[in-house]
């Protein structure tokens, strides 16, 4: 793929970007050189024909807007309780911000195209990837780059929903399918879904594929009783991990700004405790944050939690030593 046809994945905005935590911006994917990149895929595969451009499509750039303007006292240089010491813990460690994938008005199905292909250069450079959505549809294609791994990954869910349905109004790639399709895929192996509680999208027979499948299920009631430790304990120990999280997935005293606000979600500690615990598993190959609704935040509070998630999980991959030797060793 040449340059012009590399430019064209990622959108070229008029004015200077924000970048997450002010880290550099690269468009430039075929000389792309990182340990950690972070991707806005901003739109799902509507439902809807009003639906390709939603409050969750802005989230990408809302998070990186709200960092940059926090960075002054929130310097990666200066010590950080969650991970005590600073972000990067003195190591040479490359971040960068690829900006959004782009997306095409005459083609929905394009956003997805280059989504993947993206995600597809970042993973052959071992690099790490953290994708910022949109809604729970975006990580479809981020999960079809997985296959360039030859590996076979653990699944870790966090989400108030199941998210098996086979289609919706005939839309299979939709945020109410991302489980659905990633159990079609041969790389994705054991999937693990947390946090499960009131009603949604699913019905019995999404339940019954779910179980078919032998997704190990812990709803949020379960969770709160067990605690998160147990739940580490049954995720398979020296393996490759995707982790994909619903903002709606974590209680909404803490993350408001999700359409489907639902009590009982993961708590802080429960989420930051997840984090650290996959990452020492062995290798967690990326991670996407979705579902954020921008306009129903208050007081910043789920943009405070967005950054302080995403950190943690640097600050926690980091100190695994993943990028030592750059190797995907477990």
């Amino acid at each position: 793929m040449n340059e012009n046809k590399n430019k064209s994945l990622i959108e070229t905005p008029n004015v200077s970007p924000c970048t997450f935590l002010n880290f550099p911006l690269v468009r430039n994917l075929d000389s792309l050189q990182a340990d950690i990149a972070i991707l806005g895929i901003p739109y799902g595969m509507p439902y809807d024909p009003d639906e390709m451009a939603n409050d969750q499509s802005r989230a990408p750039d809302v998070i990186r807007q709200f960092r940059s303007k926090s960075s002054n006292y929130l310097s990666v240089n200066h010590f950080d309780w969650d991970l005590r010491g600073p972000l990067l813990d003195g190591h040479d460690i490359k971040i960068i911000d690829c900006g959004n994938v782009t997306a095409d008005k005459s083609d929905r199905r394009q956003h997805y195209i280059r989504a993947e292909q993206v995600a597809r250069k970042i993973f052959s450079q071992n690099a790490t990837l953290i994708t910022l959505g949109g809604d729970h549809g975006v990580p479809i294609p981020v999960m079809r780059a997985l296959e360039v791994f030859e590996t076979k990954v653990t699944l870790v869910q966090v989400d108030a929903h199941l998210d098996w349905r086979d289609h919706v109004n005939g839309e299979k790639e939709g945020y109410s399918s991302p489980i659905k399709r990633a159990s079609e895929m041969p790389w994705i192996d054991k999937i693990i879904q947390i946090g499960l509680r009131g009603t949604g999208s699913a019905r019995q027979q999404e339940v019954d594929d779910a179980i078919a499948y032998g997704a190990t299920i812990f709803d949020a009631y379960e969770m709160h009783e067990i605690g998160m430790g147990a739940i580490l304990d049954q995720i398979p120990d020296n393996g490759y991990y995707y982790l994909t999280i619903d903002a709606d997935g974590i209680d909404p005293t803490i993350m408001p700004a999700v359409l489907a606000q639902i009590p009982g979600g993961l708590s802080w500690l429960q989420i930051r405790k997840l984090i650290h615990g996959l990452v020492n598993k062995g290798r967690v190959l990326g991670m996407d944050l979705v579902e954020i609704a921008p306009s129903y935040d208050v007081g910043h509070i789920t943009m405070i939690h967005a950054e302080r998630l995403i950190c943690n999980f640097i600050g926690s991959c980091v100190r695994a030593g993943y990028y030592d030797t750059n190797s995907l060793g477990a």
